[in-house]
């Protein structure tokens, strides 16, 4: 696939890093001469020094043989001019815009009628969300939803006080009663169990689950013996992905606290947060004003200001200092890997809970979305069966006759509003959504092709 990529700042260089793996054609636009050099150096893709929101620019990045535009430049407008001209002068089918303004993202059907975006991603959001979901599921490593939101696949680490310590299971359930819940994978010491030999759960393992969202919390509670829920909750960086995550803290009854350098914007976060959030003026690697705000009484520090250096910093300090759980957004790929699993419990990427949003567009076919987990080895999609018995490999057959690829999981079935934990005789039906974790991405790519109908289908 030809994907033209408007703007190499943090969202297109990570967005370009990630599709380029995917064997695409990739083409980056950006003014910045030295971002562009960075990625040439890389990676295998073109880069073209311009304005992707003019014409001839768009021109010489190829725009009239592209497939994909994917505009995530510094400023709105500029990504929705870009849009606008994509479809209206070089016809490019499918057109994906990054905005930032809330009132752009909460609007996209004149996104669509006026600029002609398809789809818009907002890395805020994104992110906003799945920190949201994190503190939600303190215990969680990670958190994804599917199936219209009825499915959470989380990683969960099991702790040392956890209920699950010597639980034996078997091939694909953690056999717990009355929960909807499936054992996809084990890790132990960063090592891939086979099911068959993983015999007694240990501690320190790190388990990936397929569950019922409407019982997630409840399985997740049951697995350890602390049940208490997270109450306090201090923010380093008063941006967009701060504030955004502060309000909707507040609206739950969260003991908000937010530190924010800029005295400007701590007066504007005053004014637009909840009178029970506490914004603070002052640095999140200041020791003095963390121990005075009792860190330590603190069941979660996020560090989410727009310096990696700085998050790993007050991350760390914090968790020194007796912050109980320390989540910092990290967004080089090689810091985060190097932090994961250290003093910091979880570093979150910002395009990683991006990329889920472009996986069915670069996918396409039976893809209805996907998501990246463990740092991005492994991956989980829903699928959509299509075609009948003489035109798939999947419809109208029983689980136990059907191969999948080693090292991949058939998860769940979501079959009109229903979910369905698959057993041997299950039944595949056309027009099911069927969602599949894969331990890393070679092997995704075979269980797509499994879901391909042939030609006479059409």
């Amino acid at each position: 696939m030809k994907i033209l990529i408007i703007g190499a700042g943090r969202v297109g260089s990570s967005v370009a890093e990630n599709l380029v793996s995917e064997q695409n054609d990739i083409t980056v636009v950006d003014t910045n001469p030295d971002r562009l050099t960075y990625l040439q150096e890389r990676f295998d893709l073109r880069c073209v020094l311009g304005d992707g929101s003019l014409p001839d620019v768009l021109e010489e990045a190829g725009a009239d043989d592209t497939d994909l535009l994917v505009a995530c430049a510094a400023t709105d407008a500029s990504n929705l001019v870009a849009c606008a001209i994509a479809r209206d002068a070089f016809n490019i089918p499918r057109r994906i815009v990054r905005v930032r303004g809330q009132s752009y993202s909460e609007n996209e059907a004149l996104l669509a009628q006026s600029f002609g975006v398809d789809f818009v991603i907002s890395p805020e959001k994104s992110v906003t969300q799945y920190l949201y979901s994190l503190i939600e599921f303190p215990e969680a490593l990670q958190v994804v939803e599917f199936a219209q939101g009825r499915v959470s696949v989380v990683i969960l680490k099991v702790g040392r006080k956890s209920s699950l310590i010597g639980h034996q299971i078997d091939e694909t359930h953690l056999n717990l009663p009355n929960l909807n819940t499936r054992i996809l994978e084990v890790m132990r010491g960063e090592v891939s169990i086979p099911m068959n030999r993983v015999g007694a759960i240990q501690a320190d393992d790190e388990l990936v689950l397929a569950i019922d969202t409407r019982q997630a919390r409840e399985s997740i509670a049951s697995f350890h013996k602390e049940k208490k829920r997270i109450r306090s909750i201090m923010i380093a960086g008063g941006g967009n992905i701060g504030y955004r995550l502060a309000k909707e803290l507040a609206q739950d009854n969260y003991n908000v606290r937010i530190i924010e350098s800029n005295k400007a914007r701590c007066q504007w976060l005053a004014s637009m947060l909840p009178e029970n959030v506490l914004v603070l003026h002052g640095n999140g690697t200041d020791e003095s004003l963390l121990e005075s705000e009792n860190i330590a009484e603190m069941d979660t520090w996020l560090a989410l200001t727009n310096d990696d250096e700085d998050n790993i910093m007050s991350s760390l300090l914090a968790k020194r200092l007796g912050a109980r759980k320390v989540i910092a957004l990290i967004s080089r790929q090689a810091y985060g890997e190097l932090m994961q699993g250290s003093m910091i419990d979880i570093a979150v990427s910002p395009a990683q809970a991006t990329i889920g949003a472009l996986l069915r567009d670069v996918r396409q076919g039976a893809v209805v979305a996907g998501h990246r987990l463990r740092r991005g080895a492994a991956e989980v999609i829903e699928f959509e069966v299509l075609g009948d018995i003489s035109s798939s490999k999947l419809a109208d057959r029983s689980v136990k006759d059907i191969q999948f690829p080693k090292s991949s999981t058939l998860a769940v079935i979501f079959r009109e509003g229903y979910l369905i934990m698959p057993e041997p005789d299950t039944v595949i039906r056309q027009g099911d959504h069927v969602i599949v974790y894969a331990a890393n991405r070679e092997t995704m790519k075979k269980v797509e092709k499994m879901f391909q109908v042939s030609a006479m289908f059409f």
